[in-house]
């Protein structure tokens, strides 16, 4: 299928590994133009060439904390003059540490907050103008399965990445009549960095090995595997994309039938 997304300028916070690489990857294999994010100058760099090398499309890497509040304006800035506009953008970020409720403190509900529900609100709302310009402008945010079904020890995450969800079905309710489409993706457990972390974590606590938490965690798939990010990676360029057109205000989980409920 051709997903109509030659020539299209995305921006992918996020985006130097784990899901928002595989994602922004995706986006340059369809052909379009990719502005690749995260704090890392060094690692982000690494991608983009990366990327490139694989592609042939042009990557550009823009370092920036998405938590300061004039992060998003910036970037949306740098992507503007060097592309000319934004069709698409991935509001994306790392979670929230995992534990249990009574160790967090007021301020790492609010780090927590910022980072993955304000940074996303920062980001659309600096886009807005150039979405409103774009004949395919299309919002991608990324949350968690835990917004269906909370997991264990991230009560962080699962209780601010729903914020995320309020606001995007919202946003295509509001924004729908012009013409900009806004859609979640909610990622079950994929072998990335962060999901390494929590199996290292869980591994503290269990006394199993790394290797056993992974299996244990993948049994809970009817795959009896956890995703790979290019599985992530590829329904999240199709909502993305022109060939996704009818699609907005969608909550899609991509989590191997992890998910229990019907709805």
């Amino acid at each position: 299928m051709d997903l109509h997304l030659d020539g299209k300028i995305a921006l992918v916070t996020g985006a130097s590994q784990g899901l928002g690489y595989a994602l922004a990857l995706a986006l340059s294999r369809e052909g379009a133009r990719v502005a690749i994010n995260s704090r890392n100058l060094e690692k982000l760099q690494k991608a983009a060439r990366a990327i490139h090398s694989e592609t042939g499309q042009e990557v550009i890497a823009l370092a920036a904390d998405v938590t300061e509040p004039a992060a998003a304006d910036s970037l949306v800035t740098e992507v503007v003059n060097a592309f000319g506009g934004i069709d698409l953008l991935v509001a994306n970020a790392g979670g929230p540490p995992s534990g249990p409720f009574e160790t967090f403190s007021d301020e790492d509900w609010e780090s927590a907050v910022n980072l993955s529900f304000l940074s996303q609100v920062r980001l659309i709302r600096a886009a807005l103008p150039h979405l409103r310009r774009s004949p395919a402008a299309s919002v991608l945010t990324v949350t968690s399965l835990s917004v269906k079904q909370p997991i264990a020890n991230l009560v962080l995450s699962n209780s601010v990445r729903l914020a995320t969800i309020g606001l995007t079905k919202s946003l295509a309710l509001e924004l729908g009549h012009q013409g900009i489409r806004f859609n979640s993706i909610l990622p079950g457990w994929t072998e990335t960095d962060r999901i390494i972390h929590l199996m290292e974590h869980r591994s503290k606590t269990s006394g199993l090995s790394i290797e056993e938490e992974k299996q244990r965690q993948a049994k809970e798939s009817p795959l009896g595997r956890m995703a790979t990010p290019e599985e992530f990676a590829n329904v999240g360029a199709f909502l993305l994309s022109p060939a996704a057109s009818y699609m907005t205000g969608v909550m899609l989980s991509v989590d191997g039938g992890m998910y229990k409920g019907t709805f």
